[in-house]
């Protein structure tokens, strides 16, 4: 941008056209110093206040505030006219600054200068973004009052819509609409203005009304009637509407506007329609950023992740830039796809672009690396954003709950306290996880309480996350309270109904089963599986199979999870028969598959079987893991197999699988079973961490058949401490004692027992009854 010829004498008509150039085109401070400078020197600045005006505009759109306020503050004619407090007010009310707005028309007022027909526009624009931004909550009915007085709004369109606009910031919308039926003149800005006040407090009822009672007036809609509705009809999924809302644009030539096509494109994908959504995008003429963006914005929501790349990819192809919003929800697609080698790819984009820590780009970019499981360049993103916001902090702390560090993530909640950031419900859905895998009951009921304080509890997915905790942590009864007072989904049932049927309460998960289709809520697959580990577990093999006969009729049988619960169903129940035809069907096995049915054969004798599978296990591809040596293992020790155990063991080991608690107790009771007590003893001291109590139970199991009261009674005494109120490990040893004559020792257990008070369950039993299962105590 030149400024004028310096042969041509400096004018203020010139300078004020120059000076307005360099505004259209957000002209270099530099510039902008100079033609001031000129017109200082000229004396043209002295005698102009449209060159003064345009000055303090352009200072403030740099920003340079403090150089528009110079402006105003010494020039000679700012008390004899409200042009330049004016113009200050509306520049400053621009740089999103109210209350220093506001501030200017106070000391206007001060000063003696009297306020004219565009004052109280401007500062009344001032008050409603004041409003917005919680400051002045005041001010506006102050300016109100004050243009009354001076007879300013009597007939003032542009000072009325003003009001009209301000009242809805303030959240009331009545007066707001008493205001504009007061009005002797309207223009369209003044009905969009009413509808605007309508949709900002929520009112879509009304402003679908007056819309209506608008183009009844004579009054035709524009861009900026539709642009305000169409989001809001997406909203509310209000299709009726919404459909005639684009007819009145088809009609009246404006589908053809980028803004409004934009917005229908939005609000098509909200109402499911992707097929709408689609055309209105392809018959675009033209296309902005936000287009593409609202298209993607459609797919992502809707989980058309491989729709989302093709669109993503037609956009650098057409060579639109993206921006932010593009990348930010380019990201979570990717990571849906598993496509972490193009993730990374827009990662290297964004440091090209200079964007990635862009807070959107930044937490998108997080999530993804802490769901591929690259936790440290996760910290690594966030520890470089300056400005965190929530989800930053949420980000990280689910970074740090999924991979393992969850003390890291419970620290991080009390730093960002720290970093006066509030956690809110998706902090505490990403904690309560935490605590179940920490198995930290403690943590949790902190976690609950903290929520109630907040009033976060009501929050279906922190009630939900609260029930899975607990349940998780073997507190069902304190999950079974908050789903009774809780609102409930689908998770909420299966929830419980996966947490009973793990239990010893597995009759609930058929009672939950039951409620759930009465309060109409539909079955999932989580829900299937739940109540058919309860059937496999109660020994309900009637209602299993009625079950079974549900997932036939709904063409369910085949899904992987639920194929695998009717293995376990049929095989705890002795139907081999069944187990395997169902086992044949499966296109696809996966290794829970073939452990299911390997533990079936082995539980019931047919060791052949049972090794059989292992062996076609691996020629089927598919890799061993901890349960498949737990099931052969288990097969090994049922069928006396003692050589046969061990090579399964070396076998594992040389796999580089970890032996677990479980593999351990397999081998003591094997040896046990054949009488190598003394071997069973060494595997314990030997063992990489103390046994619990299934190892112990197998030891003492093995000593009560061979009867070594001296191993029995050390086993006995790390159960006592394990588990001191499980009555039959006291009974066990104490029969071994009275079959061994020694009765002072048999009586020293009983006394025990009284005064731990401990007491023998009673024997229970299912029995069915018609269609019903009664518990009955025998």
């Amino acid at each position: 941008m030149r400024p004028p010829d310096p042969a041509t004498p400096f004018t203020a008509a010139s300078l004020h056209e120059h000076v307005l150039r360099l505004h259209q085109c957000g002209g270099a401070g530099l510039l902008l110093r100079r033609a001031h400078a000129a017109a200082l020197i000229s004396g043209a600045l002295a005698a102009s206040l449209p060159l003064a005006g345009a000055l303090l505009l352009s200072y403030a759109a740099l920003p340079d505030v403090p150089s528009a306020r110079l402006v105003l503050r010494h020039h000679p004619l700012r008390l004899r006219s409200a042009f330049l407090w004016n113009s200050l007010s509306r520049a400053l009310a621009s740089a999103a600054l109210p209350a220093e707005a506001l501030e200017v028309y106070n000391r206007m007022v001060r000063s003696g200068v009297r306020p004219d027909d565009r004052t109280f526009p401007f500062a009344l624009h001032a008050a409603a973004a004041a409003v917005v931004a919680g400051e002045h909550p005041g001010k506006g009915l102050e300016l109100h009052a004050a243009a009354l007085r001076r007879g300013l709004l009597l007939s003032d369109v542009f000072a009325g819509n003003t009001l009209v606009t301000f009242y809805a910031a303030c959240g009331r919308a009545a007066d707001a609409r008493r205001l504009f039926d007061e009005m002797p003149a309207r223009d369209v800005i003044s009905w969009n203005s009413l509808v605007s006040a309508f949709l900002t407090n929520g009112m879509l009822d009304d402003a679908k009304r007056a819309v209506v009672w608008m183009m009844r007036s004579g009054v035709p809609v524009n861009v900026a009637s539709l642009v305000s509705l169409v989001p809001a009809c997406g909203a509310e999924r209000d299709e009726r509407f919404g459909l005639c809302l684009h007819g009145l644009a088809l009609k009246s030539g404006l589908d053809s506007v980028v803004n409004l096509s934009n917005a229908l494109v939005d609000m098509y994908g909200k109402f499911g329609d992707f097929e709408a959504s689609l055309r209105v995008f392809n018959g675009m003429p033209e296309r902005n950023e936000v287009s593409w963006n609202s298209a993607l914005g459609c797919f992502v929501h809707a989980g058309f992740h491989e729709d989302v790349l093709e669109l993503f990819r037609a956009m650098s192809e057409q060579g639109v830039k993206p921006g932010s919003f593009t990348l930010s929800s380019l990201l979570p697609a990717l990571v849906d796809l598993g496509y972490f080698h193009l993730g990374k790819e827009v990662h290297g984009y964004s440091i090209r672009r200079g964007m990635e820590l862009d807070i959107f780009i930044a937490n998108s970019l997080m999530d993804m690396y802490a769901k591929f499981g690259c936790s440290e360049k996760a910290s690594a993103i966030f520890e470089k954003i300056e400005a965190r916001n929530v989800v930053s902090w949420n980000a990280m702390i689910a970074n740090l709950a999924q991979n393992g560090a969850e003390t890291e993530g419970f620290r991080l909640v009390i730093e960002m306290q720290k970093n006066g950031e509030c956690p809110n419900s998706f902090t505490i859905v990403n904690l309560l996880p935490a605590c179940s895998r920490m198995a930290s009951l403690k943590m949790g009921k902190q976690i609950h309480a903290w929520s109630v304080r907040r009033s976060l509890v009501s929050d279906l997915f922190v009630s939900n996350a609260l029930m899975d905790a607990y349940a998780k942590c073997g507190q069902l009864s304190l999950a079974r309270n908050i789903f009774d007072m809780s609102e409930k989904d689908d998770v909420s049932y299966n929830t419980l109904i996966v947490g009973y049927s793990q239990s010893s309460l597995c009759f609930e998960s058929l009672h939950l089963f039951e409620q759930m289709r009465t309060a109409g809520v539909e079955y999932d697959a989580v829900s299937f599986m739940g109540c058919l580990s309860a059937c496999a577990n109660l020994s309900a093999f009637k209602q299993g199979k009625e079950i079974h006969g549900v997932l036939v009729r709904r063409l369910l049988s085949t899904h992987p999870f639920l194929a695998n619960s009717l293995l376990d169903l049929y095989t705890k129940g002795g139907m081999l028969d069944t187990a395997s035809k169902i086992f044949n069907r499966i296109t696809q096995k996966d290794v829970a598959s073939w452990n299911t049915m390997i533990l079936g054969y082995g539980m019931h004798g047919q060791l052949d079987v049972a090794f059989e599978l292992f062996d076609l296990m691996k020629d089927d591809g598919v890799d061993y893991d901890h349960v498949s040596y737990i099931a052969v293992l288990s097969a090994c020790s049922h069928g006396g197999l003692v050589d046969r155990g061990k090579k399964y063991f070396s076998q594992m080991l040389s796999q580089n699988i970890k032996p677990q608690q479980m593999h351990y107790a397999c081998m003591v009771d094997l040896l046990g079973r054949a009488g190598q007590l003394f071997e069973c003893a060494e595997i314990i001291r030997n063992m990489p961490f103390r046994a619990n109590s299934d190892v112990w139970g197998a030891l003492l199991g093995s000593c009560r058949i061979h009867g070594n009261i001296e191993l029995a009674r050390w086993a006995a005494e790390h159960l006592f401490e394990l588990k001191p109120e499980h009555s039959g490990y006291y009974t066990l040893l104490m029969n071994m004692y009275a079959e061994a004559g020694m009765w002072t020792e048999a009586h020293e257990i009983r006394t025990l027992m009284k005064s731990r008070k401990v007491q023998k369950n009673p024997a229970y039993s299912w029995v069915q009854n018609g269609n019903k299962l009664q518990f009955c105590i025998d």
